[in-house]
């Protein structure tokens, strides 16, 4: 294996896990920017440091002859299609190019032009809709958590929900893109949906005025001298809005902290930089292994604000991509104690290249492993203490784990 020292581009990333059209945000893949054909663009697209690669055919690359069966095939649906003015060029390519993603890895995949125009609002955080992430579970709408302060959340939205109908229409009948536009829309509008609890036998309908969403994803709030912080993603915000909580927990005399990643499915890999370089000082966040086998670290990002506070981080089977790393390097270096079930496992980092039509492919391109070494994808964080508390229960252990903590780092300062 050949080993380089850094990662060599500038990169935004995001791990991942599973295509989440956000009501708010999104999961997102690697962004990456290595070519003078990248471009940005304005209106929450990433910018010059951040963009989509537009995918410019180098020549170099002929097809092989196997794909000479598309020619072979268009050429028989425009002999023999009984509704030959339906054959749709545009649309049966795309399908094409979808069929190839499909028979790839679970995480390459292709996003149609509006599927893309999406991802791309996602990752900026900032948008007009009710603020909730979902997904497609066991082939029904679901919600995945609704984000921090936002509509839905405020409605009484929470994780498991299950969206049933949008304005009366039943979403058994939608694709995830299309409920999520359907959900989307100017603020000071109203969305009703058929909602129904986990663990409720009857839904009920919950009408929701959609605002500006902004993303935030970090929350805090103080459990004696405990900061008990919560990130729900990592978007581009997430690295200051920690920032800022932490700067308030230590003005509040916090002497601990709780960094509670359970169900965060992961994000942008410059946001876990961020959020590592406030609880360490030196080190990397991760390393990345392209195709050729070739490693290269993915360097901190130190801006500390909390690097000798004692930590937990919580974590469960929901915790994944950007969660895993940061977990996972405040386990390699000793800075954390991790504490919950295992993880995910999803240690593989796509990129985005746009087509020329405004469609993108995610291509699997490289896996990452944690500082030490240890790879997650398909194994997971082990955590130090495994734990089936759920929820509050949970937290109250970790808060008086870290109090016991403190009592003993106190007592064997004292006797030393």
């Amino acid at each position: 294996m050949r080993i380089k020292r850094a990662f060599p581009f500038t990169v935004l990333m995001a791990i991942l896990l599973l295509i989440l059209p956000v009501l708010g945000s999104s999961c997102g893949a690697i962004v990456e920017r290595t070519s003078p054909a990248t471009t940005a663009t304005e209106n929450g697209a990433p910018t010059t440091s951040s963009s989509t690669l537009t995918l410019v055919p180098s020549g170099d690359v002929q097809l092989p002859a196997e794909f000479d069966i598309l020619n072979e095939a268009w050429q028989a649906l425009n002999d023999k299609y009984v509704d030959k003015d339906k054959l749709d060029p545009k649309k049966l390519s795309q399908g094409a190019v979808r069929g190839m993603m499909q028979s790839l890895d679970p995480f390459s995949s292709y996003a149609d032009p509006d599927t893309h125009k999406l991802e791309v609002t996602n990752l900026s955080g900032k948008f007009e809709g009710i603020g909730a992430t979902i997904t497609m579970k066991d082939n029904v709408l679901t919600v995945v958590s609704p984000i921090i302060d936002s509509p839905a959340e405020k409605a009484g939205i929470k994780s498991g929900d299950r969206i049933l109908e949008i304005d009366g229409q039943r979403t058994s009948a939608l694709s995830l893109v299309e409920a999520t536009f359907k959900i989307r829309g100017p603020k000071g509008t109203s969305v009703k949906l058929l909602i129904l609890h986990e663990g409720d036998t009857e839904p009920v309908e919950i009408s929701i005025v959609r605002e500006q969403i902004t993303g935030k994803t970090v929350s805090m709030e103080m459990r004696d001298d405990i900061a008990y912080i919560k990130i729900t993603q990592f978007l581009q915000t997430t690295g200051n809005d920690l920032r800022a909580v932490l700067l308030e927990a230590v003005k509040q005399g916090a002497k601990g902290i709780i960094l509670d990643l359970r169900n965060n499915t992961g994000g942008l890999l410059t946001s876990a930089e961020d959020v590592l370089g406030q609880f360490l000082t030196t080190g990397i966040a991760a390393k990345v292994v392209d195709n050729t086998g070739t490693e290269s670290v993915v360097p901190l990002r130190p801006d500390g604000v909390a690097v000798k506070l004692p930590m937990v981080v919580l974590v469960n089977n929901g915790s994944a991509s950007a969660s895993e790393i940061v977990a996972g390097a405040l386990q390699d270096y000793g800075r954390a104690k991790v504490v919950g079930t295992k993880t995910f496992g999803k240690g593989s980092v796509q990129v985005i290249l746009e087509l020329s039509d405004g469609s993108a492919l995610h291509i699997t391109a490289y896996k990452w492993l944690t500082p030490n070494g240890r790879p997650i994808d398909g194994v997971g964080l082990t955590p130090d203490i495994t734990s089936e508390l759920k929820d509050e229960a949970l937290v109250d252990w970790a808060v008086q784990y870290l109090k016991d903590t403190i009592k003993a780092q106190v007592l064997e300062y004292a006797l030393s």
